[in-house]
């Protein structure tokens, strides 16, 4: 079997997002289980048109000509193309390969308000979200997506939202994005620790998280990541790097050394600050380390049943609550039970597979 995974990155060459790790990761256990796995993403600074990633073949192309990716389709010559989120890559490979099977996992849909949000708190330019805008949500996209053989979502939440968004009329299967939970028994610090994985930039919000670690002078704080905007990251270390409590780590590469692993064993809560997420790889990752969560976000309800939901803004209240009477253990508990039934990377990986056979063997409808 051969398999094509379709994203907009693949965490590496400098671009560390979700939808990188989720590719990334899948790709990486696939071919533990014998399948021969392609990537085709946009090419990154010092990134080559053909890079062997953990086994994966990556091929990439200009950001500027999209178009030169309908050769690397040809090239891959995959059973199964699988984008892990529709684009107009989606496009171009159902137009290059049109006799094979293409597969759309949504992990973020997002309506005009999403785009606003993204484009009022922008990573790096309001041109680049522009920029991203009409690469992931045009006409084409929609078109090829109500076009497919199968779309899933990767958290259970978005169901809704697919169908909406599509204008689809069955439900959207629920595909698990694979999540490592520790085996081993999880030491958690003596000492009440919080931490923040995500970039530094500004629709993340990760000055409220030193605010509180202002707040809570007794409390460590760990902040792992970095910003796309270097000016607003060196802004952000200048003001707060004489607080005591506060550790900022800088990016740290999750498929090279176990160091977020580390991190989230000896944590007692995360917290997310961010705009607006799907359900953030963070979230699951902190749950499998028995993390409480602290976030203004709720999806999938996860941050109300396994930590505080900060409606309003409150963190200084949700952190509190949670340190008292070390209510976050229950709720971390709780939470890494949730992950292993729903989201554990063996029945992921095993998910991925049993669809894919699926189609391959003719068992499978068109989603149209």
């Amino acid at each position: 079997m051969r398999v094509c995974l379709i994203s907009t990155e693949i965490f590496a060459w400098n671009k560390y997002g979700g939808f990188g790790r989720a590719t990334r990761l899948i790709g990486r256990e696939l071919i533990k289980k014998g399948i021969e796995v392609f990537a085709v993403v946009p090419r990154r600074a010092g990134q080559k048109e053909l890079e062997i990633l953990d086994g994966i073949k990556v091929f990439g192309f200009p950001s500027y000509n999209p178009l030169f990716a309908k050769k690397l389709f040809r090239d891959c010559n995959a059973d199964i193309y699988h984008s892990q989120e529709p684009s107009f890559s989606t496009f171009l490979a159902m137009g290059e390969m049109p006799q094979r099977i293409h597969l759309i996992t949504s992990r973020d849909p997002k309506f005009f308000k999403d785009w606003f949000n993204e484009l009022m708190h922008p990573s790096y330019s309001k041109i680049q979200v522009l920029g991203n805008f009409l690469f992931e949500d045009n006409f084409l996209v929609k078109k090829s997506l109500r076009s497919s053989n199968g779309v899933f979502c990767a958290a259970k939440f978005l169901n809704e939202k697919v169908l909406k968004k599509y204008r689809l009329k069955s439900e959207v299967p629920f595909l698990p994005t694979p999540v490592e939970i520790p085996k081993r028994k999880l030491a958690k610090s003596e000492t009440p620790t919080v931490c923040y994985l995500g970039r530094l930039d500004r629709r993340k919000r990760p000055e409220l998280f030193f605010r509180l670690a202002e707040s809570f002078p007794d409390v460590k704080f760990i902040a792992s990541g970095r910003g796309r905007d270097t000016n607003y990251e060196k802004y952000l270390r200048k003001k707060y790097s004489g607080l005591k409590n506060l550790i900022i780590t800088g990016f740290i590469n999750q498929f090279e050394n176990n160091k977020i692993s580390e991190i989230l064993e000896k944590s007692w809560v995360l917290v997310n600050t961010a705009v607006r997420e799907g359900l953030p790889n963070s979230f699951l990752e902190a749950l499998a380390h028995k993390c409480a969560l602290l976030s203004s976000l709720n999806p999938e309800n996860v941050t109300e049943r396994f930590g505080y939901f900060a409606k309003n803004g409150s963190f200084e209240e949700g952190l509190k609550i949670l340190l008292e009477n070390n209510s976050w253990e229950n709720k971390g508990e709780l939470g890494r039970n949730y992950v292993q039934e729903n989201y554990e990377l063996e029945y992921s990986i095993e998910k991925h597979i049993g669809i894919y056979n699926k189609m391959l063997n003719g068992n499978g409808n068109a989603v149209n």
